[in-house]
């Protein structure tokens, strides 16, 4: 199940069963930087026990990514 997110593709995925997981990536393929580190894709959450828990906590990361950016500047 891939998700289109303020510019990301969230990808959710199963890592065991019934342990889904979420994968970001920006939109534009290009990496994601954090602390001045690249990273092509990034597997964030915890082993969610469907597809739209994952999801919804991926979409939560990317909004901490967007405040941490938007109070940098």
């Amino acid at each position: 199940m891939t998700t289109v997110y303020d510019g990301f593709d969230i990808e959710s995925f199963e890592a065991g069963k019934g342990l889904w997981h979420a994968r970001i990536r920006r939109a534009d393929l290009s990496p994601v930087a954090i602390d001045g580190v690249l990273f092509p894709a990034m597997e964030v959450g915890f082993a969610w026990p469907d597809p739209a828990a994952a999801i919804a906590d991926a979409k939560t990361h990317i909004d901490r990514f967007r405040r941490r950016i938007t109070s940098d500047q």
